[in-house]
């Protein structure tokens, strides 16, 4: 079983971990830009968290034979803080990067106007840099985010096959199912989603754009839930082919849209998106 984890943040796991997910079948990880915690009180300490997610970080996986790309944004919950806006204005540099392959995490947390302001200047810079947008959906009110996430969307005028829509569940995926965008999940241990649920949710609506992620973090969650939901998935009846359509083609064909995915040596042979073929130029 080949998996490629397309929203997991290993700033925030062991090397233990990479070694875990490596022998689970882990061979490709995306890394989304995410708040860490605690709040951050200047510019300068986003750019440091961003030179690791694009230098550090990629050597880091490449010792246990792990892809790492990542994603680049002003997440939601610091957008609010005014001394994170001029954050917007050093994204550009860092998009242009060859191991950046998606605008994120974007989107809503509390649903402010700062917020709406900081969405829509992000999904421009997705559109101008040629990426697709990874978008946050949030803890509260989450019918509610994801329609005013849907309005911005698509008013911004970018493709929606080149946004995916994260942390949907039961009450939320219609919502976006019809919309054109990627239907993301995260299997956590506890909230959020289970392989059993998921396995459900795909009986329902099928495997089409669909991405599962760990989104493993600080908290509690665990790296290995993608592997665990490719095995449910075996046990209640879809085959192989499936299981490496969701866990592999899937994440291959959405961030592949970036024209930066490169998989060389990670998933065997002949892949459709592997090596130079999906890269443009640019620079980590």
């Amino acid at each position: 079983m080949r998996i490629f984890d397309p929203h997991i943040h290993m700033t925030s796991r062991t090397t233990d971990d990479y070694v875990r997910m490596a022998d689970a079948g882990v061979r490709a990880v995306v890394e989304p830009a995410f708040w860490l915690g605690q709040p951050r009180t200047n510019v300068g300490s986003f750019v440091d968290y961003f030179d690791s997610l694009v230098g550090w970080e990629p050597y880091r996986a490449s010792q246990f034979g792990v892809r790492h790309h990542a994603t680049i944004a002003l997440n939601p919950k610091e957008a609010n803080d005014p001394r994170c806006r001029d954050v917007l204005d050093v994204l550009p540099r860092y998009l242009d990067k060859d191991g950046v392959v998606a605008v994120g995490e974007i989107g809503y947390d509390s649903m402010t106007s700062e917020e709406d302001s900081a969405f829509e200047a992000q999904l421009n810079l997705a559109i101008t840099h040629g990426l697709p947008a990874l978008v946050h959906t949030p803890h509260r009110d989450k019918v509610r985010g994801i329609r005013r996430s849907l309005a911005v969307i698509g008013a911004s005028g970018i493709d929606s096959g080149r946004v995916v829509i994260d942390h949907l569940n039961e009450v939320t995926v219609e919502l976006v199912r019809n919309s054109g965008c990627w239907l993301g999940f995260s299997i956590y241990p506890e909230t959020k989603m289970s392989p059993a649920r998921m396995v459900e949710l795909m009986r329902r609506y099928g495997t089409d754009r669909v991405l599962i992620n760990s989104a493993a973090d600080w908290g509690h969650s665990d790296p290995l839930l993608t592997r665990a939901t490719g095995e449910a998935m075996l046990t209640s009846g879809f085959g192989d082919d499936d299981v490496d359509r969701v866990l592999w083609r899937n994440p291959m064909e959405f961030y592949g849209q970036s024209g930066r995915l490169d998989l060389t040596g990670a998933g065997g042979t002949g892949l459709p998106f592997a090596g130079n073929s999906i890269r443009r130029g640019g620079s980590r």
